[in-house]
């Protein structure tokens, strides 16, 4: 049933997705994010679904009368400066055969990136795109928090298998970068009802974070809620909340997730930790040797042996900077750096240009939104090899798009002179006044 539920809804999109090219990218992303299809038990497993889409909103957009452009921020010629140099690394890769494969999987995901650039090009579809995926992720989230309470943490929340979000980790990496959104949409959901449905969501999903039994989610929901405090309009209300969370949740939790949890400080006699530590070293001591670093797939025997301090202990990279360290050197490590960064600012800029005019109060809220939940993916991160995320990069994009939706609005509100540049940087024309509706109460500053 659940394979003809999902295949109906999927190919009965693409007609809408032939007239309407931007809900394929709704569709393309639930299906990226919550990856329905492995909920499933037959036939649907295995349909590509992802490309089905794919392909039929790259063919509406291009047959669309709609503008298509490309906005091309500092973050997005960054991405594809990044997305060159990983090109580099693979043609002077380790392993070619792996790093091509590779490449290719990380090629669709930054291909999408910029065609949603091009769909999602307005406030409301960036919301729309906001929904989407806080949902997707929230829908795990609600589940597994469901089932941490019922079981007291015994069992490790897991995601769905065979996709990115498989294993406990790194289903704890996007239920800690969702918590932020779900409290986003708390605050700017239509209904009451859906507003107190979603702060329920975005509590459960943190007891699902912890629930995973992964150290880097209990570091990215610590980071991630500190800001989530600190970005706080009415601190003491989040701060009731987090309290509450915790006084709730920590008693429930086994003895074995304490165990667990306190080998974050004892990581000398800790044989995963020790085993990430000579990985690190790994990559640290190729990229040093090779200006493009192994390339894709370069944590292999091989290369243990070559660059490791302890040849005979081979693991993944188990953090998203060594893994970019290792596949493309320090240069690619700097671009990397150089992409959170942008984004940051980025984003920061919009916060305090949109906090001057309540009608924007939603895009502000929505870009503080981001940073914590960057916040939250550099902490759990630091032990996770997920550095091709496609949560990260959908980050981005919304920064990037965030600022676009943000420079036309001033413009249509006649917010600068003409001739004038605003803080993004773009001249701003000569438009007639015209002011959205102002936003509810607004949870981030």
């Amino acid at each position: 049933m659940r394979d003809i539920v999902v295949t109906l809804a999927v190919f009965g999109s693409l007609p809408f997705i032939m007239k309407r090219p931007w809900i394929g990218i709704l569709v393309w992303s639930w299906l990226g994010f919550m990856n329905p299809h492995r909920l499933a038990w037959g036939f649907a497993t295995t349909l590509p679904f992802a490309m089905a889409v794919a392909i039929t909103t790259i063919l509406a957009m291009l047959v669309s009368k709609e503008e298509k452009k490309v906005p091309w921020t500092r973050e997005m010629v960054l991405l594809l400066i990044f997305w060159m140099w990983m090109l580099a690394t693979t043609v002077n890769s380790f392993f070619p055969e792996l790093a091509w494969d590779q490449l290719i999987k990380v090629s669709k995901i930054f291909l999408m990136i910029f065609v949603t650039t091009m769909l999602i090009n307005t406030a409301y579809r960036l919301k729309a795109l906001v929904w989407v995926i806080a949902l997707s992720i929230g829908f795990y989230g609600v589940k597994g928090g469901i089932f941490t309470l019922l079981t007291g943490g015994s069992f490790a929340v897991r995601g769905p298998s065979g996709t990115f979000i498989d294993g406990n980790n790194e289903i704890g990496l996007a239920l800690a970068m969702t918590v932020p959104f779900l409290f986003y949409l708390s605050r700017y959901a239509p209904k009451k009802y859906l507003r107190a449905g979603m702060l329920a969501a975005a509590v459960l999903t943190a007891f699902a974070a912890l629930g995973t039994q992964s150290r880097g989610a209990l570091l990215g929901i610590g980071a991630m809620s500190l800001l989530l405090w600190l970005k706080s309009r009415s601190k003491a209300l989040t701060g009731v909340v987090i309290v509450l969370f915790v006084l709730i949740l920590l008693p429930l939790l086994p003895a074995e997730w304490y165990a667990r949890m306190s080998t974050i400080q004892t990581y000398e006699s800790d044989l995963s930790a020790q085993g990430r530590l000579n990985s690190w070293g790994m990559a640290f001591n190729m990229a040093l040797h090779r200006l493009t670093g192994g390339g894709f797939e370069s944590f292999q025997q091989y290369t243990f042996w070559l660059y490791a301090p302890d040849p005979t202990n081979v693991r993944d990279s188990h953090s998203i900077y060594f893994q970019v360290i290792g596949h493309h050197g320090f240069i690619g490590f700097a671009i990397f750096l150089l992409l959170i960064a942008f984004t940051w600012f980025t984003a920061s800029s919009v916060i305090r240009i949109a906090k001057r005019k309540r009608s924007l109060m939603w895009l502000r809220d929505l870009m503080a939104a981001v940073q914590v939940s960057l916040v939250a993916y550099l902490s759990a991160g630091a032990f996770l090899g997920l550095a091709y995320f496609d949560y990260f990069y959908n980050l981005v994009l919304i920064v990037a798009v965030g600022r676009v939706v943000l420079t036309r609005t001033l413009a249509v509100s006649s917010e600068t002179k003409p001739g004038e540049r605003d803080a993004t940087g773009v001249p701003q024309p000569q438009t007639p006044a015209g002011r959205t509706v102002a936003s509810a109460g607004s949870f981030m500053r």
